[in-house]
């Protein structure tokens, strides 16, 4: 028995020491130049718009004038004080332009080098692949918090079309979220309520691989808030998902059901009843009502 003990010992010491353990290179010496050139190069024309505007027109028509009278009375006085707000706002747009451009010229290269796609990313082992998904995830992440934190958020939307990280379609809104900033595709006229965590990538521990997987949202998705997708989810058309439900990774549904809990779950009839505290004469007063605002819809077209 101490032998076969000795033995295996043996053999875990073994197969730890030709397990490979490599820490993950990020090639900061260059990913941090170029955070900076997206920093300053989307400050430099919007700052020399807005600078040439206060020289040549705010400070000799407003700042300038001696008399307090004359910036009430005098028009060049008044456009110089009732259009900086509308400068400062067109100067912020075209930083924020200026951001989604270079990051779109960048991750085109990357996604040339090295295309995204779908499976597990080994940790230990140095690849292309490895290196381009850290660079990704680097760049991308000074555009979101521009456009998320900044006074125009409903734009995310536009940035995550122009850059190429998600494809999101006409009618769909995604509240602020968890990750979701790239590898994700929403259909037509879906809802993804507050604080909603999508994520295409999970990473297995320490040195653990990466699973990396397209999320796909269908079209007339609604989901209520704090809710959970999965590398690899794909949730189908005509989804409902009630509050604080969570999918897997590569879990593949329907659609056209109400879905709850963690992992997430068909909700039926009775459920729902019980969950929307309603009986089902409620449930027949929705239907018949839903049924005449199609019937006035169709007429309305129509006419």
């Amino acid at each position: 028995m101490k032998k076969l003990a000795l033995l295996n010992s043996d053999q875990k010491k073994d197969t730890e020491n030709n397990i490979i353990k490599e820490e993950i290179s990020l090639n900061l010496r260059l990913w941090l130049p170029l955070f900076y050139f997206i920093y300053y190069c989307s400050f430099l024309i919007p700052g020399i718009i807005f600078m040439l505007f206060i020289i040549f027109f705010y400070l000799p028509y407003f700042l300038e004038v001696s008399s307090f009278i004359s910036l009430f009375t005098n028009l060049p006085s008044l456009i110089a004080s009732l259009s900086i707000p509308f400068v400062i706002i067109i100067c912020y747009l075209i930083h924020l332009f200026i951001v989604a451009l270079i990051t779109r010229s960048f991750w085109k290269y990357s996604e040339k080098k090295s295309p995204s796609k779908s499976g597990i990313i080994p940790r230990n082992i140095p690849s292309k692949t490895l290196d381009y998904y850290h660079f990704r995830s680097f760049i991308i992440k000074y555009p979101k918090n521009a456009f998320s934190r900044g006074p125009f958020p409903w734009l995310l939307k536009w940035m995550y079309n122009f850059v190429g990280t998600n494809k999101i379609g006409k009618g769909s809104v995604i509240e602020e979220q968890l990750a979701g900033d790239r590898f994700v595709d929403v259909g037509e006229n879906s809802y993804i309520g507050t604080n909603p965590g999508i994520s295409s990538h999970s990473v297995d521990g320490v040195f653990g691989n990466i699973s990396f997987a397209k999320i796909k949202i269908g079209n007339n998705v609604t989901a209520a808030g704090f809710n959970c997708f999965a590398p690899g989810v794909d949730t189908g058309n005509n989804s409902w998902w009630l509050p604080m439900t969570g999918a897997t990774k590569y879990n593949i549904l329907k659609g056209d059901n109400f879905y709850y809990g963690t992992p997430l779950r068909k909700i039926f009839k009775k459920r729902v009843m019980e969950y929307l505290k309603i009986s089902e004469e409620d449930l027949k007063r929705a239907e018949k009502l839903n049924e005449k605002l199609n019937i006035s819809k169709k007429e309305k077209r129509k006419t």
